[in-house]
């Protein structure tokens, strides 16, 4: 069999990671082994803070619709529980947005969903 050169194809994948690793501190940006474990690591918190990113989203509705429906004398929970006992088909995104740009409207589906 013959012989492989590999010489441009690992030198292409090393420059690849070390420009990954640019903005780190120290070693971690110049030399190729800690380059490749600070990239791996790297990569790892960006696969976990994308599903972070959504669960820090999820909460802060939350926190807006809980805010918006005491200041009507209901709590978070028990207006989710009649928002679906009432079949109303809005979720917390769009709740909360209502509750910050139109608190008239949001005031109305309360008022629909307690009735």
């Amino acid at each position: 069999m013959a012989r492989v050169k590999r010489g441009s194809v690992a030198r292409k994948r090393r420059r690849q990671v070390l420009k990954n690793t640019k903005g780190a501190r120290s070693a971690n940006s110049k030399l190729f082994r800690s380059a490749q474990q600070h990239n791996m690591k790297a990569l790892r918190y960006a696969y976990v803070d994308r599903r972070n990113k959504k669960r820090e989203a999820r909460r802060q509705w939350i926190i807006r619709c809980n805010s918006a429906t005491r200041l009507y004398g209901i709590g978070y929970s028990q207006f989710i529980h009649q928002l679906a006992k009432s079949q109303v088909r809005l979720n917390r995104k769009v709740l909360a947005q209502l509750a910050l740009s139109n608190p008239e409207d949001f005031k109305n589906i309360l008022q629909v969903v307690i009735e």
